[in-house]
């Protein structure tokens, strides 16, 4: 149990279990896997399951009504829009530390690793932090 006054966690807030994509997925496929789970952005790993980037709708938007893109958007992976490397923390950093490294990068989500650095275990997300805010002000 947690006593007053001690910082909440990224592990405490953060969206575990993450739906990923993998860095040879057509960007079509990363774009239904995040209508169908209605979230803007999924941690891209490799075949060993490690950690390279994120894809964010802003990524797959941009690819897709920028001129030279727009064109081979068909054979376009994740792998060529995606931002790498990712940011990323680990469960037990404090949540205000990881919104100020969320408002200073402008960046929407952070990935949760593993101790390894290279495992994602979860995401914290602009909207966990927004949903936090709401329990506390009840």
């Amino acid at each position: 149990m947690r006593t007053l006054g001690e910082p909440v966690t990224v592990g405490d807030l953060m969206t575990g279990d993450p739906i990923v994509a993998l860095t040879d997925m057509p960007l079509a496929d990363a774009a239904s896997i995040m209508d169908f789970y209605r979230v803007s952005g999924l941690p891209v790993v490799d075949r060993d399951g490690a950690l390279v980037g994120v894809i964010s709708t802003t990524d797959l938007l941009h690819a897709r009504t920028t001129e030279p893109l727009s064109g081979v958007w068909p054979g376009l992976a994740v792998r060529h829009v995606m931002t790498h490397p990712a940011l990323t923390v680990t469960p037990d950093v404090a949540v205000g530390d990881a919104a100020r490294l969320m408002e200073t990068q402008h960046i929407h989500r952070l990935v949760v690793t593993a101790a390894d650095r290279e495992t994602p275990i979860g995401v914290l997300s602009i909207s966990d932090l927004i949903r936090s805010m709401g329990r506390l002000s009840e």
